[in-house]
């Protein structure tokens, strides 16, 4: 695969590095059962463990045995296998050569089958048209300078009908750092580009685009939930993921493709 540009350079050679060293998004889940997952879409696990917590909203992981998914930008062998042990048919289309390695670890371990794909998630001209019932996308899209590159390929091989799972940073408190005695913002809303050491190009997407991007490509909105990105631990060390989690919160779109 040649990449498109530097900032698919820049992020793949990044993310490659986060598996090499087990970043925790970059492990495989390995210890699911399919019975905690389908008390957890019930509402019936209490407390819900940490990796289900991130899977959400329950709603799009109901009937999905049998259905052709996409995991877009989620690989690691972490989402696909949720939805593999649930049954559906798993793609995991992804930039980075070792998280899909973790989708194929995570399928042999469980015993289900997978397709996989490096690819950049702003060009999927590799899938054909109209043939995903769910595009299921991880917190990746700050990875990409517009959102529309992405809604248009969703758009266009999901089946009518189909639905469509994105999260999002709060745009408001994007570029948020822990500087000794609390949590600060580091940039003015009109700065949508972050530059950090690691390397990676870290954009600020704003509501008007996330949301009309959305409309502009076909797609009605079905469902939004408000949830941070790990779950929240106010005992934890400050400035760790899961302090950081009680005071800064995403939120997930479903949105379907009209039939």
């Amino acid at each position: 695969m040649t990449e498109r540009d530097e900032i698919a350079a820049a992020n793949r050679a990044h993310w490659e590095r986060e598996v090499k060293r087990k970043q925790s998004f970059t492990v495989p889940w390995l210890d699911l059962n399919v019975e905690t997952i389908q008390r957890y879409i019930a509402g019936q696990l209490e407390p819900v463990p940490s990796d289900l917590f991130v899977i959400y909203p329950t709603s799009i992981l109901k009937d999905v045995a049998g259905k052709d998914v996409l995991c877009l930008a989620a690989g690691g062998g972490q989402q696909t296998a949720v939805l593999g042990l649930l049954g559906a048919r798993v793609t995991s289309v992804d930039i980075t050569a070792g998280q899909l390695e973790g989708d194929r670890t995570a399928a042999a371990h469980y015993g289900y089958e997978i397709n996989t794909q490096r690819a950049d998630m702003r060009d999927l001209s590799s899938l054909a048209a109209d043939s995903f019932d769910l595009v299921y996308q991880g917190p990746s899209m700050s990875w990409v300078p517009d959102v529309c590159e992405v809604y248009a390929e969703v758009a266009r091989i999901l089946r009518p009908g189909g639905r469509y799972r994105v999260d999002f940073e709060n745009p408001a408190n994007h570029f948020i750092e822990w500087d000794g005695e609390a949590y600060r913002i580091t940039q003015p809303y009109s700065e949508r580009l972050l530059y950090p050491e690691n390397g990676l190009y870290d954009y600020r997407h704003y509501m008007g685009d996330i949301f009309n991007g959305l409309i502009d490509e076909g797609l009605s909105l079905q469902e939004l939930e408000e949830r941070p990105y790990a779950k929240p631990d106010p005992d934890a060390t400050p400035g760790s993921w899961d302090h950081l989690a009680c005071y800064y919160v995403g939120f997930a779109i479903v949105a379907a493709k009209h039939a």
